[in-house]
């Protein structure tokens, strides 16, 4: 699975270490940005790009991060066929995924630790969608 990844300077130090992660478990990464620390950047020059990259199936899935994970996924939803969540618990990562088969996951580097965003992006990776009835409420979005 080929996954976009991008931070600002907020999610910096957090995407280093989930792309880290994500290359260590064998996923295929390719990286928007930040390339290193700079405190005037912002989240839409790094978002943009990667959610391009899930929404023209360059890439699977997305991962992002700025200081709250808000700006990240109001930037990445604006993208057709982009389902982004703002991840901040397990049951976030578990039922974005069963019921609205999210494909960019999102989250907020000043709120959250390092080892609870790997384990609920490990969570949101193994998690399939439940179809049915949860993949015709998505399938009426494409309408928009």
């Amino acid at each position: 699975m080929k996954i976009a990844i991008g931070a600002d300077h907020a999610g910096f130090p957090l995407k280093e270490k989930l792309k880290e992660y994500l290359l260590k478990e064998g996923y295929e990464v390719k990286d928007f940005g930040a390339y290193t620390f700079d405190k005037d950047d912002g989240f839409p020059d790094y978002a943009i790009p990667a959610s391009k990259a899930v929404s023209n199936g360059e890439c699977e899935r997305g991962v992002l991060v700025c200081g709250s994970g808000v700006g990240v996924s109001i930037t990445a939803n604006k993208f057709k066929g982009v389902r982004a969540v703002n991840c901040t618990c397990k049951d976030f990562a578990v039922l974005s995924r069963q019921h609205n088969d999210t494909n960019v996951i999102c989250f907020p580097g000043r709120f959250i630790s390092e080892e609870e965003a790997i384990e609920y992006l490990k969570i949101w990776l193994e998690t399939e969608c439940l179809g049915g009835k949860y993949k015709e409420r998505m399938d009426k979005l494409d309408l928009i």
